[in-house]
């Protein structure tokens, strides 16, 4: 079967598609036939080498979720089937959805709606999942209350504004890099936009929120931009951390939250599925059910085939993916 294989750990050219043994299901796993494996900014974090929370192991097959058909099942699984259309989602242990076939155990592979698209479903998790619980169980948002959105023209971004408004928040504020990507958030639903990447833009989530700050800011950069996250915050507000694309570390003093009641809570989805299955099931539901009513527009920006996969990276290192990029092995010949 092809699959991509990343033998060193680099840039997106390290990325190769090679031809590899069909893996076969032991015990309580489940071979799945992949027909659309999402590409989030957390392969490209694994890529780099960069913890997450701890190095990626070499050789690796990345890819952190995917949707597809099952193809075998071991002993022990009584609940799926062959020919099921299943999502399922890999623990970065470097045997990932970047191939024709994928093996993952079988509790972490949910049966799908046959309304669900398999392209949009291989986006629910990482994207989906992480913007409903860091809005909902961790930064228990309430209805009326203000969020800040940063990415808001990116994957998880694009689920956060729309679940924000769906939860009932009063405003909603996304950041983004370039007029145009913000233009893209405000007609995702956000309210305001605002320019990310300024120095002062804590100053003006702060004007937009008649000078009191975000009731629940979400981080995915670390760095010098945590700092500016915790100054955009509203007292008894709560910051969200889920990702460090920034490669730096934050400084952090946690004294700063005493005088105005703040949180910062750390958001990763692995651990909900690995110590709270029931509660990330539930999540993946409501997502996905929101999805099938039409009530939550998922944005598929890109469909590649399995050599384009580095492209798909260097679109979103760039910061120019608008939506969701997805890998499809039954595609063919060159990029579009």
């Amino acid at each position: 079967m092809k699959a991509v294989l990343l033998h060193a750990y680099g840039d997106a050219e390290a990325l190769r598609v090679e031809e590899v043994l069909k893996p076969q299901p032991g015990a309580d796993e489940v071979l799945i036939r992949i027909e659309a494996a999402s590409v989030n900014y957390a392969d490209i974090v694994r890529r780099r080498g960069d913890p997450y929370p701890l190095p990626t192991p070499l050789p690796a097959i990345l890819g952190s979720e995917a949707a597809g058909v099952v193809d075998a099942v071991g002993l022990g699984v009584t609940t799926l089937h062959p020919g099921d259309r299943v999502f399922a989602f890999f623990g970065g242990d470097g045997l990932g959805g970047y191939a024709e076939y994928a093996l993952a155990g079988v509790d972490n592979v949910i049966k799908l709606d046959p309304r669900l698209d398999l392209d949009v479903a291989s986006t629910l998790v990482v994207a989906g999942v992480t913007a409903f619980q860091m809005l909902k169980e961790a930064g228990r948002l309430k209805p009326g209350e203000s969020v800040f959105i940063p990415g808001g023209a990116g994957g998880v971004g694009n689920y956060a504004i729309q679940l924000a408004k769906i939860l009932g928040a009063g405003r909603v504020i996304a950041g983004a890099s370039t007029p145009e990507r913000r233009q893209q958030a405000l007609a995702r639903g956000a309210d305001h936009a605002v320019d990310s990447i300024a120095a002062d833009w804590p100053r003006e989530v702060k004007r937009l929120t008649g000078g009191r700050g975000a009731d629940v800011v979400l981080d995915m950069v670390g760095g010098s931009f945590f700092d500016q996250a915790l100054a955009a915050l509203a007292p008894f507000g709560r910051l969200v951390v889920y990702g460090t694309a920034s490669r730096r570390p934050s400084s952090f003093v946690a004294q700063r939250l005493m005088p105005m009641n703040q949180a910062v809570i750390g958001y990763y989805v692995s651990h909900w599925f690995k110590a709270r299955s029931d509660e990330a099931q539930k999540a993946f539901d409501t997502v996905a059910e929101l999805v099938t009513q039409k009530r939550l527009h998922v944005e598929v920006a890109g469909r590649l085939p399995l050599e384009g996969a580095g492209e798909a990276h260097r679109i979103m290192e760039a910061r120019q993916a608008t939506g969701k990029y997805v890998l499809k092995p039954s595609l063919t010949g060159p990029l579009s």
